[in-house]
C-alpha cells in the first residue's frame, strides 16, 4: 500500500495541474457512470427475478388449493417445454413413503426439513435436461412439501442482455467522462494558464505592462480563478508603478547628478594645476568644490531617504508633535536668520503625540520651514501653527493639524499639482539652490506615519503647506 501511495505521488509530481485535473474529473464522473450502470443491473435483474418468483408463487397457490389431500406424485411435468406451465411434485417428509415412479425435480435433504417444518420456503437455481430452472419449495399440509418450477431461460438471457447493455452505457459513460474531464481542465484552467502565460511573457520580457484578459461579467460575481486574475493583475498595476517609479528616480538622479559632478570633476582638475592659480582662484576653486560636494552629499542622502516606504517598527516612539515643532522652528530661525518664524500652538494641541520616529519627523517639519523660506521675501514672517479638531466626537475623531505658511510668491494653479513630484522645480524656483526632492520627501514620510501632507495658495500670497494627523 505504502509503494502504490509513493507511486501515486510520483506520478502527481510529474503531471501537469491539467492533467491531474481531467483525469480526476474523468474518474469521478466514469465512477458514477459505472455504479449507476451496476446499481442498474442488480435493480434489473432483481426485478425479472422476482416476477418470476410471483409466477411461481401464484403457481404454488393452485397446486395448492387443487392438491391439498393428494399423496406424494408428481403432479406437472412439463416444464422441460419453455412455454409449458409450471411442473409441479409433492414429496413426503420421510423417504420411505416416496411414490414408486421417479420424481421429476431433485429431491434433497433441505426439501424433506421444509416437509418437517424444519426449514422455511426457499427459492432456488437448478438445470434440468440441460436448461436452467427456477424452483420453488413451500410446505403442503402435514409432513409434505410442493415444489414448483419454472424454465427460467428468458429471465437468464434477459438479464445477459440488460447486463450487455449496461456495459456498452457504461463505456459510453466512461468516454463521455473523459472528453467531460479534457473540457472541464480546458475551461476551468484558461485563466490560470493565461495568468502562467502572462507571468512567463513579463519574465521573459522584463516588462510589466501585460495584463491577464478577464471573462466578461457582472462585477461581484466572478469565481476563484478569475478573482486570482484580478489580484494578479492589480499586482502587475502595482509592479508597474513601481518600476516606473524607479526607473524615472534613476533618470531623474542622474539627469540631476550630472551637473554637479561635472562641475566637481572641472574643479578637481583645476586645484589639480593649484600651481599655476593665484590665491584668489584657488580659494574661490576651493570653495566652489567643498559647496559642491554639499549639494552632492544632500542629494545623495535625500536619495537614500526617498528609498525608504516605510519607517522600521523598533525605532517607533511616541511622539509629542509641538516639542517637535518647537524644535524644528528653533533650527530654523538659526539657519534662516534673515526670516522672521512664528509659532502658535492651541492649548489643545500642546500634549497631543503621535506614533512615529522623531528623527524622520523633525526631518520633515524641517523641509516644510526651508522651503517656506526659502521663498519668504526678507522681513515676512513664515507662521506655523499647530492645532486640533474633532470631526466625529472624541477619540478616533481627533486630527492634529499642522500648517506652514509663506508670504511669497505662492504657487500657480500649474504648478500645483507637481510640488510634491521627486525633481520638479517651478520654473521661479530653478534659480534657487536645492535638488527638487526636499518637499517629495516630506510627503513621504509623512504617509509613512499616517500622515496626508497638502499644499494651497493662501488667501492674501503665499503658499500654506497642511500635515494633518488622523
Amino acid at each position: 500500500m505504502s509503494g502504490a501511495r509513493r507511486l501515486g505521488r510520483r506520478w502527481r509530481r510529474h503531471r501537469p495541474l491539467r492533467t491531474r485535473l481531467a483525469v480526476a474529473a474523468s474518474a469521478a464522473v466514469a465512477l458514477v457512470a459505472v455504479g449507476v450502470c451496476t446499481a442498474a443491473f442488480f435493480v434489473i435483474r432483481y426485478e425479472m427475478f422476482h416476477q418470476l418468483d410471483l409466477n411461481l408463487t401464484q403457481s404454488a397457490t393452485r397446486v395448492l388449493q387443487e392438491n391439498r389431500d393428494a399423496g406424494p406424485q408428481v403432479v406437472a411435468g412439463e416444464c422441460r417445454f419453455l412455454s409449458a406451465p409450471a411442473c409441479a411434485q409433492i414429496v413426503p417428509a420421510l423417504a420411505a413413503e416416496d411414490p414408486a415412479h421417479p420424481y421429476l425435480l431433485p429431491v434433497s435433504a433441505p426439501v424433506r426439513e421444509v416437509a418437517t417444518g424444519d426449514r422455511a420456503p426457499y427459492f432456488s437455481n437448478i438445470t434440468l435436461s440441460g436448461k436452467p430452472i427456477r424452483m420453488l419449495t413451500t410446505r403442503l399440509g402435514h409432513d409434505k412439501a410442493l415444489q414448483v418450477a419454472l424454465r427460467s431461460d428468458s429471465v437468464e438471457k434477459g438479464v445477459r442482455q440488460a447486463a450487455g447493455l449496461l456495459a456498452v452505457i457504461g463505456a459510453a459513460g466512461v468516454l463521455l467522462a473523459a472528453g467531460l474531464g479534457y473540457w472541464v481542465s480546458r475551461t476551468g484552467l484558461a485563466p490560470v494558464a493565461r495568468l502562467t502565460a502572462t507571468a512567463e511573457r513579463i519574465a521573459s520580457t522584463r516588462d510589466p505592462r501585460h495584463r491577464i484578459e478577464l471573462p466578461p461579467g457582472p462585477p461581484g460575481r466572478e469565481d476563484e480563478v478569475t478573482r486570482l486574475a484580478a489580484s494578479f493583475n492589480t499586482m502587475l498595476g502595482e509592479l508597474e508603478q513601481s518600476v516606473t517609479a524607479q526607473r524615472r528616480l534613476v533618470a531623474d538622479a542622474s539627469h540631476e547628478l550630472r551637473t554637479p559632478l561635472t562641475a566637481l570633476r572641472t574643479n578637481a582638475e583645476l586645484l589639480a594645476r593649484a600651481d599655476r592659480l593665484t590665491d584668489a582662484q584657488r580659494d574661490r576653486a576651493a570653495g566652489a568644490l567643498a559647496r559642491q560636494l554639499r549639494e552632492v552629499t544632500g542629494l545623495v542622502n535625500d536619495l537614500i531617504e526617498l528609498a525608504r516606504d516605510e519607517e522600521p517598527a523598533p525605532l517607533l516612539e511616541e511622539v509629542r508633535i509641538a516639542a517637535l515643532a518647537e524644535h524644528a522652528v528653533t533650527a530654523a530661525r538659526a539657519h534662516w536668520p534673515a526670516t522672521p518664524f512664528t509659532l502658535d500652538i492651541a492649548p489643545a494641541a500642546s500634549q497631543a503625540v503621535r506614533p512615529g520616529v522623531p528623527a524622520r519627523l523633525t526631518r520633515l517639519l524641517t523641509n516644510l520651514l526651508d522651503n517656506a523660506a526659502k521663498f519668504s521675501p526678507e522681513g515676512l514672517p513664515v507662521e506655523v501653527e499647530l492645532t486640533t479638531s474633532r470631526h466625529a466626537g472624541p477619540g478616533p475623531g481627533e486630527r492634529l493639524e499642522l500648517t506652514v505658511r509663506d508670504h511669497g510668491p505662492g504657487i500657480t494653479a500649474q504648478d500645483l499639482p507637481y510640488v510634491f513630484d521627486r525633481f520638479y522645480r517651478a520654473e521661479t524656483a530653478r534659480a534657487l539652490p536645492g535638488s527638487g526632492l526636499g518637499l517629495a520627501m516630506a510627503r513621504q514620510i509623512a504617509r509613512a506615519h499616517g500622515a496626508e501632507l497638502t499644499a494651497e495658495q493662501a488667501q492674501g500670497g503665499g503658499a500654506v503647506f497642511r500635515l494633518t494627523f488622523g
